[in-house]
């Protein structure tokens, strides 16, 4: 099944979408955040209560690779290991870009 995205404005937004999608029966391990900074991506996570896209998702070749790439390169890569086309992706990450934060639901 195909992950569904929500673009919030805010890290504030994010977390209230997070809170919601938990209200609706969403469970921490299939509700992601992303933001373009890895550190405030990790902070959001936390005070959320939602997952970071990890070696889980990604696979060990792929997240150890990922140390090597750019974070625009590393965000696509993360995108696309848990479902989206390249396409996506990448518009995706231009919302990133532009300080916009990812709030990801992916229910197996």
């Amino acid at each position: 099944m195909k992950p569904s995205v929500q673009i919030v404005p805010t890290a504030m937004d994010a977390l209230h979408t997070v809170q919601e999608l938990n209200r609706r029966g969403y469970m921490k391990d299939n509700i992601y955040v992303l933001a373009h900074d890895s550190s405030q991506t990790k902070q959001l996570s936390e005070a959320a209560s939602a997952s970071e896209i990890s070696m889980k998702e990604e696979g060990m070749f792929t997240a150890m690779a990922n140390v090597f790439k750019s974070r625009g390169d590393e965000i696509r890569s993360k995108l696309t290991s848990i479902g989206l086309s390249d396409i996506e992706a990448e518009r995706y990450e231009e919302e990133l870009d532009r300080g916009r934060v990812l709030v990801i639901t992916n229910v197996h």
